[in-house]
């Protein structure tokens, strides 16, 4: 049979500076700073995303269309790319070695670059590749003019056909618009996001969490699935009704993404409890106020805690906020309720989760490995 056409959202992670830093320095320690730096990366983009393969400093991922919505594949670049710049700051700070290959480190960046299309899957040289115009374009659009407006910062750069595809207002949040010639292509519309600035912002950004210490309530569960899959289902207006209580979710975005600020309306009939978000950190934590249609309801405040377990799974803490003092009788009274709720919610997701593993697990290429020799076996000790 011929292979059947899909449609997918292509992104393309790429290391840029990658051929000036490997310019004489030493290649143990550079192919172990590479290896780190691309797991790093990869780790944080799949799932949503799915690895197709590793082309020399990039990785080609891909995330059918209908497995993602467009704040998810957006939150998914970003986290990629601040646990890349966290990871350089950690190495920074952990190794003692002063080699060229450890000190120049610090100039390597990410670009991200992604489109939507169709693709066909096919078996070369015995594993699979993905073929189509779609997936030459988004290769072509690695070589850009993008860097000429930015001045060298990391960006993300998306095809008009992946905003589209997103449904999202590139103008609303500040993406800015951007023209690419290919040849035989021809003009291609697309939208710059500054990854350099989000980072930024990310730093200076207040915090909002509910520590254990401050809690009154401390709720965890676990569930075998990636935490960015978890995350999503916390998440999603689409598919918080699928496993929680509620009819549906309204959601209204603040900067035409979702995020901090964001207020959703869960609607049980004609009630609705009230949310608003106030940290997000992908797929980390949520800090959020929740108010419940109740007579004389405070809002209560928790954070929801994602952390990797064992084996690859998600453990997962609700903190609800101590109350003040007038309204901890009203918090033990509907505290047991939720934590009646939630435990039950979480079982039918949890079973959901396990009933999907099997029908959408896919072979992937394996991570690139490294040694770590440039923490551990320093060339040049100090």
């Amino acid at each position: 049979m011929l292979p059947q056409s899909e449609t997918a959202c292509f992104t393309i992670a790429d290391i840029t500076g990658y051929t000036g830093f490997l310019a004489g320095v030493e290649l143990d320690h550079a192919q172990d700073i590479i290896a780190d730096l691309m797991d790093t990366v990869v780790r944080a983009l799949r799932p949503p995303f799915r690895l197709a393969k590793f082309e020399g400093d990039a990785a080609f991922v891909y995330a059918v269309t209908d497995r993602i919505d467009g704040p998810l594949l957006q939150d998914a670049i970003e986290s990629a790319y601040f646990a890349f710049r966290r990871r350089l700051r950690n190495i920074k700070q952990s190794t003692s070695c002063e080699c060229l290959a450890c000190t120049n480190m610090q100039q390597l960046d990410f670009k991200f670059v992604s489109h939507h299309g169709e693709f066909i899957r096919q078996k070369m040289a015995g594993r699979e590749e993905l073929a189509g115009r779609d997936v030459i374009l988004v290769h072509r659009l690695l070589k850009n003019t993008v860097n000429e407006r930015l001045h060298g910062h990391a960006y993300a750069l998306y095809s008009d056909a992946c905003i589209r595809a997103m449904d999202i207002d590139p103008v609303k949040q500040g993406l800015v618009g951007h023209q690419e010639q290919i040849d035989i292509i021809g003009d291609v519309t697309c939208w710059v996001h500054d990854l350099e600035e989000a980072w930024q912002t990310e730093n200076n950004r207040q915090r909002y969490e509910v520590t254990r210490d401050k809690a009154a309530m401390v709720i965890e569960f676990e569930i075998a699935a990636a935490r960015a899959t978890i995350w999503n289902y916390f998440t999603s207006p689409v598919l918080r009704p699928r496993w929680r209580a509620a009819d549906e979710v309204r959601e209204a975005v603040a900067h035409g993404r979702r995020g901090v600020g964001t207020v959703n309306h869960c609607m049980h009939g004609k009630d609705a409890m009230i949310e608003e978000v106030l940290d997000w950190r992908p797929f980390d934590l949520l800090t959020l106020t929740t108010l419940v249609p109740l007579p004389d309801a405070p809002k209560i405040l928790m954070t929801y805690v994602f952390s990797e377990s064992t084996g690859g799974g998600t453990h997962i803490e609700i903190r609800i906020a101590k109350p003040k003092p007038k309204d901890e009788a009203f918090l033990q009274k509907v505290g047991a309720v939720f934590h009646e709720h939630i435990t039950h919610e979480v079982a039918t997701l949890r079973q959901m989760l396990e009933e999907q593993d099997g029908v959408t697990a896919i072979k992937e290429p394996a991570l690139p490995e490294s040694e770590h020799r440039f923490l551990s076996q320093p060339i040049h000790e100090l």
